[in-house]
């Protein structure tokens, strides 16, 4: 027994030797703040409140303490064990002995001189000063209360040239009333939401897909980070194109207004590759009602090689796991994604570490577990069985990820399988 409580006082030496022994907030907690919390917490962004200096930070101290010793904050999702991702938040275990140190020695602000610099953010941006903005011409009224369908809003953007896309970040006028945005690309002769007058809300009829959808460039939703390529990798947006500013409202008990944007920056360089986004899910299923652990699956299935560049995984409140896999030509498996512990609240993208080739023939494997159960704290309501829709209150599968290829593969040539005779029709034809 002795032993043991030996044991266990060496192992809290340990651990308290980790982080500084006189701790302040200049010279220790600060830098700390800067590097893992500042990019949220600050004026103007997802955070509701700001760690820019110790006037502001120093109220929030205990609640630091307990979301860093609960690995709630920084909020991040990845099963460690499967993947390595670039843009991973965690703290090092000395960065929370060392916020956990500073709170419970009373949150002393120390001397100004230990600061260190304060970093220079473009107000209103994360990516910096756009090349060029798209914003709604229009403010949008949302009502206090009901069901608002979703709003498609087509805005020409005029350029006469193509351009790529290297940053994207799309940023709602009003976060209390928008739950996420979603902006398209609607190439010139695209019939999707040709009924739609340009600048004005537009709610499509079901059923109308008119052509299909366009590609992805970017979007928001809690906890969403811009889309920021590696340089060489860009996402094409061509002469003429318009942008469609898919819109998704909810209503909060009093009248409100919104007038979102989205701001781009383009690359300075002709890129090599360009990026595609996709998605493995489905709309076929029904959540039985009280089941805590219902299973989703859903593939899609690469017809040209690949470089997989991000995950994005999308439930709503009854989410509960999420897991991506590969499933190769030669029929090796291979874990890239594992989400064991879903947050609607936070809807994160995955960017790898090193970007992983998907020979063609890769198949896209996901599985989603839901729990429609009371236990689950956020389901609306465990009494119903519940289907694919729009709404929260629904439910939603979808895989996302995106993908480089060369610059002459389209979307559909990715996922589309190819036509065993089309050499042979094009050759006969050539021929005569």
């Amino acid at each position: 027994m002795r032993v043991f409580s030996l044991a266990l006082a060496f192992s809290g030496l340990a651990a308290a030797a980790t982080a500084p022994v006189d701790v302040t907030f200049t010279k220790d907690v600060l830098p700390v703040l800067q590097k893992n919390c500042q990019n949220c917490h600050r004026p103007g962004e997802a955070a509701p409140m700001s760690f820019l200096d110790f006037q502001h930070a120093r109220p929030w101290a205990k609640a630091i303490r307990a979301a860093v010793l609960s690995k709630q904050m920084p909020p991040w999702f990845a099963d460690s064990h499967f993947g390595k991702f670039s843009n991973e938040r965690k703290l090092t275990q000395q960065e929370i002995d060392t916020l956990v140190a500073w709170s419970d020695s009373g949150a002393k602000e120390g001397r100004l001189s230990d600061a260190p610099s304060t970093l220079a953010f473009t107000e209103g941006w994360q990516i910096g000063k756009p090349d060029y903005i798209i914003e709604m011409p229009q403010e949008f009224a949302v009502p206090a209360s009901g069901t608002i369908d979703y709003q498609y809003i087509v805005i020409p953007t005029g350029l006469k040239e193509d351009k790529f896309i290297q940053m994207a970040e799309a940023r709602p006028g009003n976060k209390e009333v928008v739950h996420h945005m979603i902006a398209f690309m609607r190439e010139p002769g695209n019939p999707w939401m040709k009924d739609a007058i340009p600048g004005v809300p537009f709610v499509p009829k079901k059923g109308s897909g008119g052509g299909g959808i366009g590609e992805s460039i970017g979007g928001y939703a809690p906890g969403m980070v811009p889309q920021v390529l590696q340089p060489g990798q860009a996402k094409l947006l061509k002469a003429g194109s318009d942008i469609v500013l898919q819109m998704h409202y909810t209503s909060t008990g009093k009248a409100a207004t919104d007038r979102s944007h989205i701001g781009l920056i383009f690359a300075k360089e002709p890129p090599k590759e360009r990026v595609l986004s996709l998605a493995a899910m489905t709309m076929n299923f029904a959540i039985p009602a009280g089941d805590p652990d219902y299973r989703v699956e859903s593939k899609i299935k690469l017809q040209h090689d690949a470089k997989l560049i991000s995950l994005l995984p999308h439930m709503h409140f009854r989410g509960k796991s999420f897991e991506y896999r590969a499933i190769y030509p030669t029929g090796e498996k291979e874990v890239l994604l594992s989400v064991p512990k879903y947050d609607f609240n936070w809807q994160l993208t995955y960017y790898l570490d090193q970007q992983k080739v998907l020979p063609a023939g890769t198949v896209i494997e996901c599985t989603a577990h839901y729990d429609n159960s009371a236990n689950n704290k956020f389901n609306p309501d465990p009494s119903k069985e519940v289907r694919f829709g729009e709404q929260t209150w629904e439910e939603m599968m979808f895989g996302f990820f995106d993908v480089a290829v060369p610059m002459d593969v389209t979307l559909m040539d990715l996922v589309r399988p190819k036509d065993p005779n089309s050499k042979a029709l094009r050759a006969s034809a050539e021929s005569k």
